[in-house]
């Protein structure tokens, strides 16, 4: 049973697999005969249906569109393909309109828009208008204090006729000997000069001192020829050629008949001029009263302290100094670390017994015991060896006359000179007389001193030196006692470079000022008198502009690649009015605040400025504590990023604008160009337009209207200086100093005007540039390549401030501007070394422009090969006038505090591309 049970089991999956395989068989040849006689058939009978009627169109033959269409079947399909085509059509048509009428609606959208945008613009300028016409009303309303303008001459009445006596001829001073009623604050210091043939003695005047004090008392600006509107009576009393042939009675009485003498002689000043080694006190022995003595001796029993005055001695009478044949101020260290030459003639217990004058007795031991511890520790210096020095107590030849215990001059003055040319230091010995505390010789010594660049070391500290009660003599000189002489070695030894050409600067710029020629000692004089009355001094001249008329056309177009913001307003435009810069606001203040600035800084004392870079700015609370006239900070103090920025100048000064002053010659077309792009610029007071071709511009010339006045300005004759003459057009302080070719956006203007604020003392521009040191020639040459340092910026596109100007035009040497015409060049490396000069501080660079021209342009003449020859000889010239470099380095360049900071969706840069 198991096993038929297994058989069993064993066949019935076999039966299986053999019933599938005839169903697959079976299934296969049916669907074969299907697909194979099925088509045939069909074939067969469609092809018979069309051969029964011959004559008959074919069914299934190709038929044209309208012929398919005539057949039952498919006309019903025709006629809605009809219909349905029309429609579309008619769609398309439509969609068509409806797409022209969006593209209308959306180009009115966005005029909307654009309008929407000016309009709040518009509104947000309307409400910074409002806001500033509101704070200058109450600014006006609050104002208090009264602006001042140039001094207004104030003349006296009549004359004092019960002026207090002083105690005692030595006793007086200002306050008890000088006449103040004749001399207001705003009298002007007019200055009364006696004619020389009014008084016997002046033939007996050097007719050298003589001629030189005619001379430039024609030309001060101070001098009256009416004596009773006078501050102060000048008169001339030396030097004498021969002071043997006037008695000291006979000055005397001829002093006290001089017309407005007064019977005291309060306001007069006496000046008795040297112009050698040994001058005469000539005015010892004579009573001169309340007179001020101007002289280059005094005896201390004589000496009226901050009345009479000690001037520097009379070199140059008619004269002017070459400065080409000064030495250079480097190398800082020459062969001799100090010299000194000089012989002794006369002891002091000698002179003492001759001098009629003193009758009192010195007590203890007499200085002159001081002079052989000097002779003996300057020869052990010399003989030591370590460093070399020349001293030499005996001259070769006859040494020069001199006061008894003063040290007398050896030699001529060109061979001390030589010898000056080569010391580092030199050695002024004062006299061994206490008693006098200003003589000739010393002044001489110190003269010669400063002229070469030897820094004067003055052994004695009785002495007064030249003008000593403005000028600040320790910056330039060392002042050491006599009992310190066995240090003075040690102390010359320790000095830095750095601290020896500063003195050596200082020393140059003092006998630049008020030492080098007649003129200046005469000016230093009245200086002197006129600070210590406090009076401003005359105000400087500015040069009158001729204007040349010309006719402005439509309005000006603004080119966007010019005025593109970044959707900022750069600061007000029409709504903004010109406004000048206020003017000698400090007119009194420099004269009594600023006295030491002013006679040890350049320009010196000699004039008043409308304003100047160095004005002192006020602490940040004051502009909301009392004193904010002006000032527009911004977010009214509560900062903000660009919107705000743009809203309000801020900083640290008052509100002001700037002018553009643009140099052209005979371009008139790129000079239209220029004008043009500078529309729609804020902050703009003015344009003037330098003309500076001797042909005017043409009579058909239509000048573009850019909301702001145009003033074109005729010249004398075609020179680049004419680019930096301080026009009284200018009403700001502010001056942008541009070509006429040359090409730069309105918010790199505006940047660079923001940044010079804040640097005013400085020149603010583009293209930088710098000096580079020839090795080979051992000399300096110009370099436009770039560079990671510059020196200088080219004043093409620069701010600087209209002092400047008047530096350049008047004070600077004369020498530099000549230069300048002669090349018909070099005028911007001039700029950038006088005001290096003035402030020792590098220029600031803005943007990261190269160059300014803009494309298109004709070439300019910086492109010729001769242009680059030229620059290296001005700025090697410059230097030798100058004595030395004034450029200094600089590595860096500026751009705006939030440049390349990434900033929140609700705040804006200050500058987009800057």
């Amino acid at each position: 049973m198991l096993r038929n049970g297994v058989v069993g089991n064993v066949g019935q999956p076999c039966m299986l697999r053999w019933s599938n395989r005839i169903r697959l068989t079976w299934l296969s040849f049916t669907l074969f005969i299907i697909l194979v006689f099925f088509p045939l058939i069909a074939h067969y009978y469609l092809t018979t249906i069309d051969n029964l009627d011959d004559s008959g169109p074919r069914i299934f033959e190709p038929r044209s569109g309208n012929a398919l269409c005539e057949v039952k079947h498919v006309q019903d399909l025709c006629r809605i393909r009809e219909s349905v085509s029309e429609e579309l059509l008619q769609l398309e048509a439509k969609r068509q309109e409806l797409n022209s009428e969006i593209a209308k609606l959306n180009l009115k959208i966005e005029s909307c828009k654009k309008s929407i945008e000016n309009a709040k613009q518009d509104l947000l300028q309307l409400k910074n208008v409002i806001s500033q016409t509101e704070h200058s009303y109450k600014e006006l309303v609050a104002q208090n204090q009264p602006k001042l303008s140039l001094p207004i001459r104030l003349l006296p009445e009549k004359d004092e006729t019960n002026f207090p006596l002083p105690k005692s001829p030595n006793s007086c001073r200002l306050h008890s000997c000088f006449d103040y009623s004749r001399c207001p604050l705003t009298s002007g210091f007019p200055i009364y000069i006696y004619p020389l043939d009014q008084y016997q003695f002046s033939a007996l005047i050097d007719p050298l001192i003589k001629q030189a004090f005619q001379a430039n008392a024609r030309t001060n600006i101070y001098i009256t020829d009416n004596p009773h509107i006078a501050c102060v009576y000048m008169v001339l009393v030396g030097e004498l050629q021969d002071p043997t042939l006037l008695k000291s009675i006979d000055l005397e009485k001829q002093l006290h008949s001089l017309p407005h003498w007064r019977s005291d002689g309060h306001n007069h000043l006496l000046i008795n001029l040297s112009r050698r080694s040994q001058t005469q006190n000539l005015l010892f022995n004579v009573s001169t009263g309340r007179a001020m003595v101007v002289q280059s001796t005094f005896y201390d029993v004589q000496y009226r302290p901050g009345f009479d005055l000690i001037p520097s001695p009379l070199i140059h009478a008619m004269s002017e100094p070459n400065f080409l044949e000064i030495p250079p101020q480097v190398p800082v260290k020459r062969k001799y670390l100090f010299s000194f030459q000089g012989e002794k003639i006369e002891s002091l217990m000698s002179s003492l017994q001759e001098a009629r004058s003193f009758e009192e007795e010195i007590e203890g031991n007499a200085p002159a015991d001081y002079d052989d511890r000097i002779i003996t520790t300057l020869k052990a210096v010399q003989d030591s060896k370590l460093d070399l020095v020349l001293v030499e107590f005996t001259c070769k030849n006859q040494p020069r006359p001199a006061l008894p215990t003063e040290w007398a001059l050896c030699g001529e003055r060109d061979d001390r000179l030589e010898l000056l040319k080569l010391s580092t230091f030199v050695l002024i010995i004062t006299p061994g007389n206490s008693h006098l505390i200003a003589s000739s010789g010393c002044s001489m010594r110190l003269f010669e001193a400063l002229e070469v660049g030897a820094i004067p070391v003055i052994l004695g500290e009785h002495v007064q030196l030249p003008y000593h009660d403005t000028i600040h003599w320790r910056e330039a000189a060392l002042i050491v006692p006599k009992p310190r002489i066995t240090e003075v070695h040690f102390l010359l030894r320790s000095i830095s470079d750095s601290d020896l050409l500063n003195m050596r600067r200082q020393g140059r710029f003092l006998w630049e000022t008020y030492f080098s020629t007649s003129d200046n000692v005469l000016s230093t004089i009245l200086s002197t008198v006129r600070t210590r009355i406090q009076i401003p001094a005359a105000p400087i001249t500015e040069e009158p502009s001729k204007e040349i008329p010309h006719k402005t056309g439509k309005a000006a177009g603004t080119d966007p690649n010019i005025a593109d913001t970044g959707d900022l307003d750069l600061g007000p435009v029409e709504t903004e009015p010109p406004y000048a810069s206020p003017k000698y606001l400090r007119n009194f203040t420099v004269t009594v605040r600023d006295t030491y600035r002013a006679w040890n800084s350049a320009p010196g004392p000699f004039h008043l400025f409308p304003h100047t870079p160095l004005d002192p700015t006020l602490p940040s609370e004051a502009k909301f504590l009392g004193s904010g006239t002006g000032f527009r900070p911004i977010g009214a103090g509560a900062g903000g990023s660009g919107k705000e920025f743009q809203a309000a100048l801020g900083g640290n000064v008052p509100r002001e604008q700037f002018t553009v002053v643009m140099l052209t010659y005979e371009r008139e077309e790129v000079l239209m160009n220029s004008l043009e792009r500078l529309n729609g610029l804020p902050y703009l007071n003015k344009v003037v337009v330098v003309w500076n071709s001797p042909k005017p511009p043409s009579e058909d010339l239509v000048w573009p209207d850019i909301g702001v006045p145009i003033v074109v300005v005729h010249t004398e004759k075609n020179s680049l200086n004419n680019r930096f003459l301080p026009w009284d057009t200018i009403e700001t302080e502010a001056i942008l100093s541009i070509d006429d070719d040359a090409h730069l956006r309105h918010d790199e203007i505006m940047f660079g005007f923001r940044v010079w604020r804040e640097a005013r003392d400085r020149i603010v521009g583009f293209p930088g540039r710098y000096h580079a040191w020839d090795v080979a020639h051992q000399s300096w040459l110009y370099n436009s390549n770039y560079s990671c340092e510059l020196s200088m910026v080219l004043t093409g596109a620069a701010f600087f401030h209209k002092y400047y100007a008047y530096l350049y035009s008047y004070i600077m040497p004369q020498a530099i501007r000549d230069m300048v015409d002669e090349y018909i060049n070099c005028e911007d490396i001039a700029m950038n070394f006088l005001v290096s000069h003035i402030t020792r501080k590098p220029p600031i660079k803005v943007t990261s422009r190269w160059t300014f021209r803009c494309p298109g342009c004709p070439q300019a003449l910086s492109h010729d090969d001769s242009h680059f020859h030229e620059r290296h000889k001005c700025i090697n010239f410059f230097v030798k006038v100058y004595g030395y470099m004034p450029l200094l380095y600089t590595q860096f360049r500026v751009d705006s505090v939030l440049f390349k900071t990434r900033l929140p969706h609700d705040k804006t840069k200050c500058f987009k591309f800057i």
